[in-house]
């Protein structure tokens, strides 16, 4: 075929494809609308290549040649974001048993836990952390058909300082470690917030304070200074980029939101002058508030540090307490688990706990819809059943405003109006 019949058939396929566009159409018994905040009977979604184009009722005209999913007496949803996950990781190689595998191994674990995911009803994740750059592999794999799985909005390297939480702190000094991630002072902290956006970072993710799972370490210690969080802020937003930072501490969940964070995972011993610091700066507070039932029962037999396990049972039911104070202080809360640390694919336990201490069933699902697209600042794309987003829509056998349990088991899953998983 000569370059000139190439061109002209080209030019064919896109002329064509609008009047060619597959289109679906589904219906239920009835829809949660996350922006309105009610359920809404009989709803009719039709989506044209991957986009809604209505929103509107049983018996509204449907278009010629429209692919029909009834989805019976269920409820469907828009697509859930997970704003914490870590697709690369695997709870059941924990401390020490993960040494076993090549670096590579990792990029494999999660082009599973991204299958997984996605069946799970989970269309978006924010992935805060990986190395090699692996959700940006799997996010261009995804997006190239090569595998099944969410939209990602990668992080790639989680940002540390010498000794951290995000440097490896298990080895002694014979053995040298990667520290790509790493640095000790304002100027190389934006050297690093250049590099991982040069090479895929979509946010920026920064170790604040010591965490459960490193080594060495206090769960609540601040490790970055205010000037070091400072410039890793305004540099990244600078290049348009929002930066969510793990804190545990006090000192470092303030210091972090005085720097002008947009999101603060865990935030476990937040106080509440935190909560007046994320209400003035408009920052959210992103908590992890079901993982510490996982990790208590299952770390020690993954091989967890027993240091690990005695930092978790310290701070786990602390976070759980601050969880609740903090959406009874209005603070702006968002659906993040933290996913890798338990086992990936069972993102929506945890909504459970977030309606146990403290918010109601509506509330925890807009945590992962309407308010997981504005801190992404996604809201024309996802997040909620509205024309212009994507096709993405769950559907569960009930209504999960009264049980929200139910969506732990997602009978159909939809992404970009592509069937994932049927009842």
């Amino acid at each position: 075929m000569n370059l000139k019949w190439t061109a002209a058939l080209a030019a064919c396929v896109m002329l064509a494809s609008p009047s060619g566009a597959e289109t679906v159409v589904v219906t239920a018994a009835q829809m949660v609308d996350v922006l309105a905040g009610r359920e809404v009977a009989k709803p009719q979604i039709t989506i044209v290549n991957g986009r809604i184009t209505a929103v509107g009722h049983q018996g509204d005209a449907i278009p010629e040649g429209a692919k029909r999913i009834d989805l019976g007496e269920r409820t469907m949803l828009p697509g859930l974001i997970d704003m914490h996950v870590h697709l690369t990781g695997d709870p059941h190689f924990s401390g020490y048993t993960g040494l076993e595998f090549t670096d590579n191994f990792w990029t494999v674990v999660g082009v599973a836990n991204a299958k997984r995911t996605l069946e799970a009803g989970f269309t978006t994740v924010r992935n805060v952390g990986s190395a090699n750059y692996d959700d940006v592999a799997l996010k261009q794999g995804i997006e190239r058909g090569y595998i099944a799985g969410p939209r990602i909005v990668p992080a790639t390297y989680a940002l540390g300082s010498t000794g951290g939480h995000c440097d490896a702190t298990e080895f002694p000094p014979s053995i040298t470690t990667s520290t790509v991630n790493i640095a000790n002072s304002p100027d190389e902290y934006r050297a690093l917030v250049r590099k991982v956006h040069k090479y895929g970072a979509e946010v920026i993710k920064v170790c604040m304070t010591g965490g459960v799972l490193s080594k060495g370490d206090s769960v609540g210690a601040q490790q970055l200074s205010y000037e070091e969080i400072k410039a890793i802020v305004d540099e990244a937003h600078m290049l348009g980029l929002r930066v969510a930072v793990h804190a545990h501490g006090t000192a470092g969940i303030n210091d972090a939101l005085r720097a002008g964070v947009d999101t603060v995972e865990h935030a476990s011993l937040a106080d509440e002058e935190s909560f007046k610091l994320a209400k003035s700066h408009g920052a959210w507070f992103d908590m992890d508030i079901y993982n510490d039932d996982y990790i208590l029962a299952e770390g020690a037999k993954n091989g967890m540090f027993a240091e690990s396990l005695a930092k978790e049972k310290m701070v786990g039911l602390k976070q759980r307490q601050t969880f609740r104070a903090a959406h009874a202080a209005g603070v702006k809360m968002l659906f993040g688990t933290d996913g890798g640390v338990y086992p990936n694919g069972d993102n929506a336990r945890q909504f459970a706990k977030m309606v146990e201490w403290g918010m109601t069933p509506l509330e925890a699902i807009q945590a992962s819809t309407k308010s997981a697209a504005e801190a992404l600042d996604k809201t024309a794309d996802v997040g909620a059943i509205a024309v212009g987003r994507y096709g993405d829509i769950v559907a569960v056998d009930g209504d999960p405003l009264r049980d929200v349990r139910l969506l732990e088991h997602p009978s159909f899953v939809m992404k970009g109006g592509d069937v994932v998983k049927r009842p």
